[in-house]
């Protein structure tokens, strides 16, 4: 659900993009079913797009601020995305004076790549690059600058708006005029390909730690004592406390990392040490952690939880 405009000339390049985004959740028939309706152009408005999904049960999630295009120094880069299952596959175009190349990606693995030279790339559904392509027959002409391609791509995206609600009245646009010889421009193609899917990869890596950690913690937050009994007091110093851990209880850091087993001491902080005494039951109690006699409270920087 996009649309993507390129072009690469020999003095620069310009690049606009709309920013909507659309998921589909529901039935998978009824999806591909308003997916292909909407592809072909038979649901030209924003209100007929609603009503038929609401028709065939699909709930539609709808934001108009997907940044679709960027820029990485004299490069301008526009992305597609189409989400599977277990993947995400994504189609970037890459362009600069005199040269641009298309990857297609799965994941953070480059599958295919073309290059070439001047020329200009429409990314979208079949009816959008209808529209599109018509219009460039219409006003685009050999001789004119990159500040009118810029006004024509505009004037593009507004026409392919009121026709398709998959595309947005909102766009972000590019234009970058780079002096660089055919030479230069594959160069440095080629080296923010690769800068830029290593970066891609990275972030891969790192939402994958992130989610490992999220369901750990989620794991680990399930074993979180609320009530019971903690252990009984072996020794009193001053404000701390030495407490030894029932069965079945243990200690964790902030990063769910074991520091005391069962049966081991660990060390507590009491406000009014005159109100304990050795042998008595710490607790926890309305998820308060306090002395079970006294109700006095007890503090700790350690999580404890049910052992396994």
């Amino acid at each position: 659900m996009s649309l993507i405009i390129c072009y690469i000339g020999n003095r620069g390049t310009v690049i606009i993009g709309d920013k909507r985004r659309i998921g589909f959740f529901g039935d998978e028939k009824k999806r591909e079913q308003l997916e292909a309706e909407l592809y072909s152009g038979s649901i030209k408005k924003y209100g007929e797009m609603l009503r038929r999904a609401a028709e065939l049960d699909i709930t539609l999630k709808i934001i108009d601020d997907a940044q679709k295009i960027r820029e990485i120094g004299e490069v301008v880069v526009g992305e597609v995305r189409f989400k599977t299952t277990f993947e995400t596959k994504r189609k970037r175009i890459y362009a600069t004076t005199g040269s641009y190349s298309i990857v297609e990606l799965l994941g953070s693995t480059i599958k295919t790549m073309k290059s070439g030279e001047t020329s200009i790339i429409v990314f979208g559904n079949k009816i959008t690059k209808e529209i599109t392509n018509e219009a460039l027959k219409k006003y685009l002409t050999n001789k004119i600058s990159l500040k009118a391609i810029a006004e024509i791509f505009k004037s593009i995206i507004k026409e392919v708006s009121s026709n398709t609600p998959t595309v947005s009245k909102e766009y972000d646009l590019l234009v970058k005029y780079p002096s660089l010889n055919i030479k230069q421009s594959n160069e440095l193609i080629r080296n923010t390909i690769i800068k830029d899917v290593k970066e891609l990869e990275k972030i891969r890596s790192d939402l994958r730690d992130q989610m490992v950690n999220a369901a750990k913690s989620i794991e680990m937050a399930s074993k979180i004592m609320e009530e019971g009994e903690v252990g009984r007091i072996l020794k009193i110093q001053g404000n701390n406390v030495e407490i030894i851990l029932n069965k079945g209880v243990e200690a964790l850091d902030t990063d769910w990392n074991l520091k005391v087993k069962s049966g081991e001491l660990v060390t507590m902080t009491v406000e009014k040490p005159e109100l304990v005494s050795i042998g008595d039951v710490a607790v926890i109690e309305n998820e308060n952690l306090c002395i079970m006699r006294t109700k006095c409270d007890l503090k700790c920087n350690v999580i404890l939880c049910k052992a396994e």
